[in-house]
């Protein structure tokens, strides 16, 4: 299991020499990474007046965060990857950066944050990283604010009878944390799920899982489903550069 003391020993010695960018080519880099997949899901969030950004790493998707947040909080494990940012963005007067234990946002203000975001990190943090960071968020967002955690969906493959997984695990996915316990913790925490799409990661497996929730602005006279996607061609809509796809996913995305 990628404990946080694991994640932080990983990425702490990890040679960074490529600023993550090397996690881009099945997207054609990262710009096409930005504007293919993740700009037409975040979109209908952006501008913010104030985004959390959770595991930036060395700043590969922060950096479009950047000019569409009036104010920039980036939260991450390993200093390396903090003082990566502080000197990759070190232009901008609008960004605050902070260290902390993989589960903790006391920094952060209650009710302040408008958008949170976090791509290609959680996805090897387990359950408890989860349900610590959703419970603290319903908090630290204010009513209406919105986020998008790209996490590990591993766990929903698991024999019921043996606990053992079915499937393999190549991308070192967290094997504690699925897109159902997604829900449950952001329920706890006071939250709503709005979508799921889930997508497999180089492989016919839904690995992988992209939810957008939200903190609603007042409380909904009945239970809302959640929207859950199962992505099958997630490469391919990438590959394929398929306008009509993009603006569907757009809709997709947007929340009542």
């Amino acid at each position: 299991m990628p404990s946080v003391e694991e994640n932080h020993n990983r990425w702490a010695n990890y040679d960074w020499t490529d600023k993550g960018d090397e996690w881009s080519v099945g997207f054609g880099g990262t710009e096409a990474m930005w504007a293919w997949f993740l700009q037409p899901r975040v979109s209908p969030f952006l501008p913010s007046a104030h985004t959390l950004e959770i595991a930036p790493g060395f700043g590969r998707a922060t950096q479009f965060l950047v000019p569409s947040s009036e104010k920039l909080t980036l939260v991450d494990l390993t200093q390396e990857c903090i003082d990566a940012c502080k000197e990759r963005f070190a232009k901008y007067d609008h960004i605050d950066y902070h260290v902390n234990d993989g589960k903790s946002l006391d920094m952060i203000e209650d009710g302040s944050i408008d958008f949170v975001f976090s791509w290609d990190s959680l996805v090897h943090a387990e359950h408890d990283v989860l349900e610590s960071y959703l419970a603290q968020l319903g908090r630290k967002l204010r009513p209406g604010g919105t986020g998008v955690f790209h996490h590990s969906n591993i766990d929903s493959y698991r024999d019921q009878r043996t606990g053992e997984l079915t499937v393999g695990n190549e991308h070192w996915r967290a094997p504690t944390m699925s897109a159902e316990k997604f829900r449950k913790y952001a329920e706890a925490g006071g939250l709503r799920v709005v979508v799921q799409e889930l997508v497999p990661w180089g492989g016919t497996d839904f690995s992988d899982c992209l939810s957008v929730f939200r903190k609603d602005v007042k409380r909904p006279l009945f239970k809302r489903n959640t929207k859950v996607v199962r992505n099958a061609r997630f490469f391919a809509q990438i590959q394929e550069r398929l306008a009509g796809e993009v603006r569907e996913v757009t809709e997709l995305y947007r929340t009542s």
